[in-house]
């Protein structure tokens, strides 16, 4: 008997709606997201952007039309908090990296707590090779795991805010809210070489995405343990948008938007609207300065329906 034809297919239905997932340390995101999609039954899932398989914390991970909607938390604004370890410099900028170097450390707590001034407001970062950047198609740290170095241009980055916290003469907690595309780890290597002694981030956890906290997440095992009956944990699909004014539409308005049509409304400021369509939610539309209203990511049918 072919047992692997006894064993049953996997559930794959469509679900849709938004998980808040505190990613624990040791796992990929990748891995993060595919473990809950397994447990939830769900066809179609993605992350709004990845940790490092030793960070832990929020990662919203999309489910079924939510997907569509993901791109909001790739750009919004983000909140970590890391432990830095001051004196050794590693290849990867973190623990899990092979020791570089090892300065004596010679800064003050006072030291340590002036400088985070100095790296509030737009910054030049260099993206790290060990990051998921494609170069030619390939991820950076695939090169890197070769021994190879390719050439990256500095980028500026935005520190919102910054505060560093002496925990004792060789390691300090940093609390940094930064825009998109901000390397933590570089940031914490850029502090230790400003402090003339070199660093590496020991622990980092992602407290807040967007409007999203860290208080709201719940484990990757809370949702194993839950079954198919996590989904009850699952946001609606509009959350991811939740921050944009709400633009109600009549009927004709409506079905024109569904059909991929532009539809034309007055009184109404221009700019980016979540649309409904009674209590029902449409998508995501762009008014123009003239009134015309276009789509730019509809909901698929209403599940069930």
């Amino acid at each position: 008997m072919n047992q692997r034809a006894d064993r049953p297919k996997p559930l794959k239905e469509r679900v849709d709606g938004v998980l808040l997932l505190d990613k624990p340390s040791g796992l990929s995101s990748n891995t993060a997201l595919q473990r809950a999609r397994r447990t939830l039954g769900a066809a179609k899932a993605g992350h709004t952007g990845t940790l490092d398989p030793l960070a832990t914390g929020l990662l919203p991970l999309a489910f079924g039309e939510s997907t569509k909607f993901s791109q909001s938390l790739l750009d919004a604004d983000k909140a970590y908090e890391a432990v830095v370890r001051l004196g050794v410099m590693t290849t990867t900028g973190d623990s899990e990296g092979d020791v570089l170097q090892q300065r004596a450390v010679t800064c003050t707590a006072a030291d340590i707590v002036a400088m985070a001034e100095h790296f509030v407001g737009d910054i030049e970062q260099m993206p790290p090779m060990f990051s998921a950047l494609k170069h030619k198609g390939r991820p950076l740290y695939e090169y890197a795991r070769e021994g190879k170095d390719i050439e990256r241009k500095r980028r500026v980055i935005t520190i919102r805010e910054l505060t560093c916290v002496p925990i004792d003469r060789e390691s300090f907690r940093m609390i940094v809210r930064c825009s998109k595309g901000t390397y933590v780890r570089t940031l914490a290597e850029d502090i230790g070489e400003a402090l003339g002694c070199g660093a590496h981030l020991t622990a980092l956890r992602r407290t807040q995405i967007g409007r999203f906290c860290i208080a709201d997440a719940v484990s990757l095992e809370s949702v194993e343990a839950q079954g198919l009956s996590a989904r009850r944990l699952l946001l609606p699909v509009d959350s991811l948008i939740g921050d944009l004014p709400v633009l109600l539409l009549e009927d004709d308005a409506a079905a024109r938007i569904e059909h991929g049509q532009a539809a034309m409304l007055t009184g109404v400021a221009p700019g980016d609207y979540r649309l409904y369509h009674v209590e029902r939610f449409v998508g995501l539309g762009e008014l123009s300065e003239d009134g015309t209203l276009r789509s730019r990511r509809l909901i698929a049918g209403t599940q069930g329906a």
